[in-house]
């Protein structure tokens, strides 16, 4: 690469004007003192003393200096630095000083971001593998099972290929959860942004989810009655995958005979606030900050057995924070929690 230098003179014009100042000095005062004093003679000295020694200087400088400047700027233009490749370079030492520690302290937070990342990385591809390890399992065990010899029993065929096929529903509902995560993540997900009406929308939902909650016999109900709708804008399809996300983590951490209970209100004259609340065995405090991390469970044990991928919660932080709004979680250990989220309404409401 071609370093194109922007000199500055101010070292050696600095460096001459004292070296000139005090040989001159020097020269008058011995002049007085031996000889007879002239000013023409300390002028004519002066000039020539000056620019002398700012050639030599200035030579000397870019001779031995500038040049281990250059070096390092070039050993430094390996790294990719923007900074570097696009400005020209300054002899001015104190400007250099500021731009390499600039350039250090990018690069720095540069490294720790990417440790950051790798542990990340690390971290996320070892989730992924515990998840995916289970139902894989779980469908091969079965599979062998029957080519063992169990198939020729139809009562344990039928048996075993139900079981296989819940283990690979699992294994697809957590490869779509991947899929819509990552896009979410890289912003590759287009909203379809509508107005639609939240009420329906929580009601298609508890339609839909009515059978798992019987299993538990637990009531999923609105905190009132509707009676007219109430219209916000949004993703309809992704707003409905939030509050069913919401709604079967009320379901799957749930008490028998519970309930969950949705109440729809307006915060701000352009706000309405969703709350999905449940009186379900709730969450202690020191979990609530990792809630929405990727595959963070908060029991590690029984919420496999209730299946999901592990992202909805992520999933749902995401979707929210797409459509610029806000989620929030408050929760008390042994009584239940509350999960909302904002949204804009429009003036039909």
């Amino acid at each position: 690469m071609t370093i194109n230098f922007k000199k500055t003179y101010r070292f050696a014009v600095k460096s001459a004007l004292y070296i000139t100042l005090f040989s001159t000095g020097l020269v008058g005062f011995l002049t007085y003192l031996f000889f007879t004093f002239s000013y023409r003679f300390c002028l004519i000295f002066a000039i020539a003393i000056g620019a002398f020694s700012f050639l030599v200087i200035q030579y000397r400088v870019e001779r031995f200096i500038y040049k281990k400047v250059k070096k390092i700027y070039d050993d430094v233009s390996l790294l990719e630095s923007s900074t570097f490749r696009n400005q020209p370079i300054t002899t001015d030492m104190a400007t250099l000083t500021r731009e390499v520690k600039k350039f250090a302290t990018d690069k720095k937070l540069e490294i720790e971001t990417l440790k950051v990342r790798e542990e990340y990385r690390r971290e996320f591809l070892g989730n992924v593998s515990h998840e995916l390890k289970t139902p894989l399992f779980m469908v091969q065990g079965y599979l062998s099972t029957l080519l063992d010899g169990a198939m020729s029993d139809k009562t344990i065929r039928k048996k075993y290929l139900e079981r296989a096929e819940k283990g690979v529903e699992r294994l697809i509902y957590i490869v779509q959860d991947l899929d819509m995560i990552s896009k979410l993540e890289i912003g590759d997900l287009n909203l379809e942004i509508a107005e639609f009406d939240i009420v329906k929308l929580v009601q298609n939902v508890f339609d839909l989810l009515e059978m798992k909650a019987s299993k538990k016999d637990i009531l999923l109900m609105f905190d009132m009655k509707y009676n007219k709708p109430i219209m916000v804008v949004g993703d309809q399809e992704k707003i409905q995958q939030v509050v069913m996300n919401l709604i079967v983590n009320s379901i799957k951490y749930g008490k028998f005979k519970g309930s969950t209970e949705v109440s729809i209100e307006d915060l701000t004259d352009k706000k309405v606030i969703v709350r999905v609340t449940d009186n379900g065995e709730g969450i202690e405090k020191k979990n609530i900050p990792r809630l929405f991390e990727r595959f963070y469970r908060v029991d590690k044990s029984g919420a496999r057995t209730e299946g999901g991928s592990g992202l909805g919660l992520s999933i749902v932080k995401h979707i929210i924070e797409a459509h610029e709004e806000k989620i929030f979680v408050d929760s008390t250990f042994g009584v239940g929690s509350e999960f909302s989220f904002t949204l804009e309404k429009t003036n039909k409401s």
